[in-house]
């Protein structure tokens, strides 16, 4: 099949892959650009398996101050200090510390969230489904989707990508994993907000970072 040059381009730009990986995802799913990112990404996830093992203790720590409001503090390591200086290994840091501030997770992964923070969420979840009045093996499912929902509004990497909600933030960090070659890890954060704490009025603050980034 005849791949034009222009979808290969397009397919590019979307992913950051390389220019014969995008050509040749697009022959194996039949010029499909929705498929071949799709394909593209399966790959990378393989590519970045390979390196999860690897020592990361090199990169940066990220300061970002949201209108004087919120500052997020976060650290991002990398194999070597010539990653950590690399252009897209600090632009994919500052997207996490702004992502960070606008979505307000508390862990990076749902593996730091403990047994019995998941087992009290659980039986919240359970309760409510029981008194919508679901049958027993509904309100199952219903709790482990809702249990889903619970651990893309905590955690980091389960969470949409603001400057591109079709794009978890685990697959994003696999895609650079995969394209930079070097195992990425972010490690840890913290998040302050005025007047954390303190009854006020509620914003929506994911709106207000995508107002300042110009979405």
């Amino acid at each position: 099949m005849s791949i034009s040059a222009s979808t290969v381009k397009e397919l590019r730009e979307r992913t950051g892959a390389g220019m014969m990986d995008c050509k040749n995802a697009l022959v194996e799913t039949n010029g499909d650009v929705e498929k071949a990112i799709d394909l593209l990404r399966e790959k990378g996830l393989s590519k970045a398996a390979k390196k999860a093992g690897r020592i990361a203790s090199e990169g940066l720590v990220e300061a970002y101050i949201h209108g004087g409001r919120i500052g997020v503090l976060l650290e991002v390591n990398s194999e070597t200090d010539f990653v950590a200086k690399n252009e897209e290994f600090k632009q994919f840091v500052k997207d996490m510390a702004m992502q960070i501030a606008a979505s307000n997770p508390k862990y990076v992964s749902r593996e730091e969230v403990s047994e019995e923070e998941i087992a009290r969420e659980r039986e919240v979840l359970t309760q409510q489904a029981i008194n919508e009045g679901k049958p027993e093996h509904v309100a199952a499912k219903m709790v482990e989707g809702r249990i889903e929902k619970f651990f893309e509004q905590i955690c980091l990497l389960d969470q949409n990508f603001i400057k591109d909600p079709d794009v978890k933030i685990k697959d994003l960090l696999n895609e650079k994993i995969s394209k930079i070659g070097e195992n990425i890890r972010i490690r840890r954060f913290v998040r302050f907000e005025v007047g954390e704490g303190i009854e006020k009025r509620e914003e929506n603050f994911a709106e207000e970072v995508a107002k300042q980034i110009g979405m």
